[in-house]
């Protein structure tokens, strides 16, 4: 008997004893965490025995299942869309694939399935599904990986009422089958103006607290001139309570400074309650109003910690944001609530938003994304197309973007003026997108659909940090497979048969 072991109250008596396979010491302990990253990719085959990694793999499985089960209950088609496509010039840069038989020509790895989906839907696939592998080439974080897994969805004469309905079915199947976790329905839902407003994010972390307060009225006419000459150049004040605060060190604070410029703001005002006194060097300009303004909007106490934000809208929201996000980590605030599951939607999104580098518009979401029926007129005059609203919607969970998705364009010529709005001339959207044009003229339905990004979903089901715990063989954050040394160099025969030739000059 041994009760400090899992399987203490077993005993094995051995009547025979015959080895299948030697095994060499271990690289590393599997009953312990090990920080050393590499070593775990390296040796993945083994750090998959660990019961905590075998455990996320078994929960990925028990997601997906449910989320087939619940969209097979639904009546949805679960359709395989081709992995050697075409580069189209919408999105993130592609993985491309050399063509032998068509020299000089390449083939592209799917982002998503986007455009199969929806011509999926003009072939009468009223509803479909995928379980579809994506390939995006890009700068790797804690939360994406070059190839990745999204839940596909798309479905014919649907509202995003409809969508919407069907994703919180998904997701709350979701939870329950893997963690057995009640999520209630429907989800709350926020404008994206106003979570913009509220927490500085479109995708906002609620369980924190420290909502946005507006205070550009209260100081328009301030004697702090740094506020009131903002405000006169259309600028905002803006401000959060970090309640019990006022202990921040001088390092943290240095730190939430950095993080503001990092966003755009010339530098970060900030008041500490201690002792009964309001200690900043700004204060001796607020007037007893503005004071007073502040003090019931804010709900100020002793060992409050009053952060600003000062500058345009968009900056006020990027600054204050994140440091919302900081904040709360330096605060720990989210301790204690692991189990607290914030799940929303965040709608009305802008259509077009204007990149002041690339002197062009591009789609806040994808060029298919439908505008509002009643915003539709403003494509008209390129002075409004920033306001135009876009009927689009993201689901979103304890700070986390799940899933994003829209009501679809299905009408050729006001697909065709999307794409001139977003810079694509008509030579141009013939050659990269005269497919979809095309099966648009041959009587498209109305149709919507949404994508869920399942790596992340089972990362926020499991409860860990990253989608490399949740995925059997990830890269690591340069795009490597440490295990099998991918990507690697291939003979000049393989390169002469694709007619390609490497311009990578041999290190000295």
């Amino acid at each position: 008997m041994n009760a400090a072991i899992a399987t203490g109250e077993i005993e094995v008596v051995a009547t025979d004893l015959k080895v299948l396979n030697k095994a060499e010491v271990l690289p590393f302990q599997l009953d312990k965490e090990l920080s050393n990253e590499d070593l775990r990719m390296k040796h993945r085959y083994l750090d998959l025995r660990r019961p905590r990694m075998s455990k996320n793999l078994r929960q990925r499985h028990q997601i997906t299942k449910a989320i087939r089960d619940q969209l097979d209950a639904e009546g949805y088609l679960e359709i395989e869309t081709p992995i050697l496509s075409k580069s189209t010039p919408e999105g993130a840069r592609d993985f491309l694939v050399p063509s032998r038989l068509s020299p000089g020509k390449f083939y592209a790895l799917p982002q998503a399935p986007q455009q199969y989906k929806q011509m999926l839907m003009v072939a009468g696939i009223e509803k479909y599904f995928q379980i579809a592998r994506c390939f995006r080439d890009e700068d790797l974080r804690a939360d994406r990986q070059p190839e990745f897994t999204q839940v596909d969805i798309e479905a014919s004469f649907v509202t995003d009422e409809d969508i919407m309905s069907l994703i919180e079915g998904v997701l709350a199947a979701s939870f329950k089958a893997s963690r057995g976790a009640e999520v209630t329905t429907p989800f709350p839902r926020l404008t994206y103006q106003d979570a913009m407003n509220t927490y500085g994010s479109d995708k906002p972390e609620r369980r924190t607290g420290m909502e946005i307060i507006d205070f550009t009225d209260t100081f328009a006419n301030s004697a702090f001139k740094v506020f009131a000459g903002t405000i006169g150049k259309g600028g905002h004040v803006r401000a959060i309570n970090a309640k019990g605060f006022a202990c921040v060190t001088t390092g943290q604070i240095k730190r939430l400074e950095e993080i503001a410029r990092e966003a755009g703001a010339g530098g970060l005002a900030f008041i500490k309650v201690e002792g009964g006194e309001w200690k900043s060097p700004i204060v001796k300009f607020f007037s007893d109003e503005e004071k007073a303004i502040l003090t019931e909007r804010l709900g100020i106490e002793e060992g409050d910690l009053i952060l600003f934000g000062c500058d345009q809208w968009s900056v006020c929201c990027e600054v204050l944001g994140r440091l919302r996000i900081e904040v709360a980590a330096m605060n720990h605030l989210l301790e204690g609530k692991e189990d607290v599951l914030d799940f929303l939607w965040v709608t009305d999104f802008p259509l077009l938003d204007y990149d002041d580098e690339e002197g062009k518009w591009n789609a806040v979401h994808h060029p298919f994304t439908r505008p509002k029926a009643e915003d539709l007129s403003m494509l008209d005059d390129e002075a409004n197309w920033g306001k135009i609203r876009a009927e689009a919607y993201d689901v979103v969970l304890n700070g986390y973007e799940l899933g994003g998705g829209s009501l679809r364009i299905h009408e050729s010529d006001l697909q065709a003026r999307m794409f001139r709005v977003l810079g694509v001339n008509d030579e141009e959207q013939a050659e990269n997108f005269g497919h979809i044009l095309s099966a648009f003229q041959y009587g498209a339905p109305p149709h919507g659909g949404i994508a869920l990004g399942l790596d992340r979903l089972v990362m926020l089901a499991c409860g860990e940090d990253s989608i490399r715990e949740v995925i059997a063989f990830p890269k690591n954050n340069k795009g490597a497979d440490l295990m099998s040394a991918s990507p690697a160099e291939v003979d000049f025969k393989q390169l002469r048969e694709l007619y390609v030739k490497s311009t990578v000059g041999e290190k000295k």
